[in-house]
């Protein structure tokens, strides 16, 4: 009974469309069915695309990675106290003069990142920094985030603060030769983490992306999972293939061209304060277990944050990585893993650069090594074993 309504109700309605006249239905084309759907290409740093991945495989080319100078003032300032020196300027200038102008960094340093005040400072001679890394074939980059801040609604997380005026802001570190640029955001394990903390770190990443890529900047991708806590590997790989997953998933949601971004992940290591440590070739495992799961081939380059490992340990691992083919470029975007034996053989003297620079071209060198798959520890100090996590440090 209620099919035949329906069925009168429908023939009814036939006639009033058709002017009241019955008519026979018609065959329906294709086209008619199956109505045209506008379909919108998107544009993918359309005015810069070509540079961004010419930029991005410079960087990614063998033997050679990343030196990360981009500590905050605050941050620049602990590592000065600590050989005696007062936080200013001038010191902070003096350190990063030391490193930018050591002669053949460029042979295993492809890129530096720096912090704003960096980017604008010159030798005391004045020679733009900027030009200096130019002359050894160094591509320029910069921070770019604000740091962290408590992620309201979480289980006591952070979230990175920075995209207000970030596209300006990335115009201009153009404009002073910066090429590329670096946003941290971090996940506790330890805290969770919490479905909202992934989220918001996966999509702040790629709207910075997105932003850096439009203004010329090659984004470096960095969702550091932290070192702190107990817990085994296993559990440090199911965090970084979610983590991961959500970030290339946001990636694409905002039409970032992966042939233009280079990551920068953690190792996947057990906690700093698991009762069992990890060998080398159980972290290359289980690392590129996680990569070859979540990172597409057109990624150009894998450069990895040494998170408080020993000098010794990051390069020994980056090595252990580097025993067969990899799909990307694996390498290395070290800070204290490169500058701790450089500023404990600086000491503030000026008579110490020398020495001093010769330290972090040994350090380079390692790491180059690495890169190739060609380094041993053989020979290393031991002040380059010691490990340098701290529970809970901050940039």
């Amino acid at each position: 009974m209620a099919c035949a309504s329906f069925a009168k109700l429908n023939a009814t309605s036939s006639k009033w469309i058709a002017g009241q006249q019955s008519f026979a239905p018609r065959p329906r084309s294709s086209a008619a069915r199956f109505p045209a759907r506008r379909v919108s290409a998107p544009i993918r740093a359309a005015a810069y695309s070509d540079e961004l991945v010419q930029t991005a495989k410079s960087i990614a080319s063998p033997g050679r990675g990343i030196l990360a100078i981009d500590e905050s003032n605050a941050t620049c300032g602990k590592r000065l106290a600590s050989i005696g020196l007062d936080n200013t300027e001038v010191n902070r200038q003096a350190y990063r003069q030391l490193l930018l102008t050591t002669p053949g960094l460029g042979e295993y340093i492809s890129g530096a990142i720096l912090f704003e005040e960096t980017l604008y400072q010159s030798t005391t001679d004045g020679k733009k920094f900027v030009d200096c890394l130019r002359e050894e074939k160094i591509v320029p980059g910069i921070k770019v985030d604000k740091g962290l801040v408590p992620l309201p609604g979480s289980n006591n997380e952070s979230w990175c603060q920075g995209l207000d005026g970030l596209a300006s802001r990335s115009a201009e570190y153009y404009k002073q030769g910066a090429r590329f640029a670096k946003w941290r955001t971090v996940v506790s394990i330890p805290c969770g983490p919490s479905a909202l903390a992934v989220k918001e770190a996966a999509w702040g990443l790629a709207r910075y992306a997105a932003i850096s890529q439009d203004n010329g900047l090659v984004p470096i991708v960095e969702p550091e999972i932290l070192l702190d806590g107990d817990h085994p590997i296993e559990r440090t790989l199911e965090v970084a293939e979610k983590v991961w997953s959500e970030v290339f998933f946001y990636l694409a949601e905002n039409n970032v061209l992966f042939e233009g971004i280079l990551l920068k992940p953690s190792m996947v290591t057990p906690g700093a304060e698991h009762k069992e440590k990890a060998s080398p070739e159980t972290i290359a495992k289980y690392t590129l277990t996680m990569l070859r799961r979540r990172v597409p081939p057109a990624v150009p380059g894998i450069m990895f944050l040494s998170g408080g490992q020993s000098e010794v340990q990051a390069t020994q691992n980056l090595n252990a990585m580097n025993q067969s083919p990899n799909p990307w470029h694996v390498s290395f975007s070290y800070a204290r893993a490169l500058q701790n034996t450089v500023l404990k053989t600086w000491q503030g003297r000026p008579e110490n650069v020398e020495a001093a620079q010769k330290s972090l071209l040994v350090r380079a060198k390692a790491n180059s090594l690495a890169q190739l798959g060609q380094y041993s520890a053989e020979g290393e100090s031991e002040e380059a074993k010691k490990g340098m996590f701290v529970k809970g440090y901050t940039y």
